[in-house]
């Protein structure tokens, strides 16, 4: 492949991963700040693209030039931002989520593929009580926030300002064709969280614990409506009204590692969550595939416990609400 080759091979990939009502040419005169006639012409090839635009290009699109010019390296380009304790604020971070949802609800077909090993964060925010809850263990636990190391779990203390966000940002998910591949332990992250701040003194009154306990209950109802319906709905609408479609899977034996897979309009991006919160994404082709095939042939060796199997339906989510019981029956409220 010649330089006249590469450079509308990178054009062609630019157009590709913008939403379908954004302009390239717009795009490209405005990170390269050139006009759009300028711009035509690089994307036509007419005009070289130097060095320092080649970099600005693959810098803000996220575009590796290996597979372009068929560099054998055994790397992959990811991009992502690291959440340092000592400046992290949790509002920044769900602004951040909704921007990439948003994005993502801007394609014609919008499908996620999740690999979850806890509740998936976007299910978190149904409920004002289990969004409260994980923003203060995340402020107080994961980040040690110095307004919240003396502090003990309070309803009354979450911004309402961040449940707007947030509902938002389920808004936004909602719109999206999702597949969950879930094991029996899933939620044992979020009871362990419950119980240790428990046994740590860390809540007002059994009352408290019992109230998390009540609306984790309703959030596991909830995730098992839609995987009877078949489709994603808002927990607040009393009509149920069906949103994206919502697969369910349930594998005995395979755990997740959080890792999620989005197909836009035929393109697909991996997301991979470490270090507990933060995240990197990556749309390099041959990563994107394998992740594919890797989770479809999860999904082949798991039992699809939505709108179908209502038995394994039924034996799975008995199972995971009594757990859920067993914590709140030792409670003394």
């Amino acid at each position: 492949m010649n330089a006249e080759e590469v450079q509308l091979h990178i054009f062609q990939s630019i157009k590709n991963a913008l939403p379908p009502q954004l302009s390239a040419v717009d795009e490209v005169a405005a990170v390269l700040n050139i006009s759009t006639d300028s711009a035509y012409r690089r994307m036509r090839g007419e005009k070289q693209l130097s060095m320092e635009e080649l970099v600005l290009l693959c810098t803000h699109f996220q575009i590796s030039l290996d597979r372009f010019l068929n560099l054998k390296t055994e790397g992959f380009l990811f991009s992502g931002k690291f959440m340092q304790p000592s400046n992290f604020k949790f509002d920044q971070y769900l602004l951040g989520v909704e921007q990439q949802m948003k994005y993502m609800t801007t394609f014609k077909e919008k499908r996620m593929y999740f690999l979850p090993k806890d509740i998936l964060i976007f299910h978190h925010f149904q409920l004002c009580d289990i969004a409260a809850f994980k923003h203060f263990f995340w402020m107080k636990t994961l980040f040690q926030a110095p307004e919240f190391l003396k502090k003990k779990f309070d309803f009354s203390s979450y911004p309402d300002e961040l449940f707007i966000i947030s509902k938002r940002i389920l808004g936004c998910y909602l719109q999206l064709d999702a597949t969950e591949v879930w094991s029996i332990e899933n939620i044992n992250s979020t009871v362990r969280q419950i119980e240790f701040y428990h046994q740590t003194n860390m809540f007002q009154s059994d009352e408290d614990v019992y109230r998390i306990y009540e609306a984790f209950e309703k959030l596991i109802q909830h995730i098992e409506e839609q995987a009877a319906f078949g489709y994603q709905f808002d927990i607040d609408d009393p009509k149920k009204k069906p949103q994206a479609p919502f697969a369910l899977y349930y594998n005995e034996v395979i755990l997740g590692d959080s890792s999620f897979l989005v197909e836009l309009d035929g393109k697909r991006i991996v997301y991979i969550t470490h270090s507990i919160a933060n995240f990197m994404a990556t749309r390099d082709v041959q990563f994107c595939d394998n992740m594919h095939e890797h989770v479809h042939n999860l999904m082949r060796k798991s039992t699809l416990i939505s709108a179908v199997s209502e038995r394994e339906r039924l034996r799975f989510f008995k199972f995971l609400r009594s757990r859920i019981t067993n914590k709140k029956e030792k409670l003394k409220v």
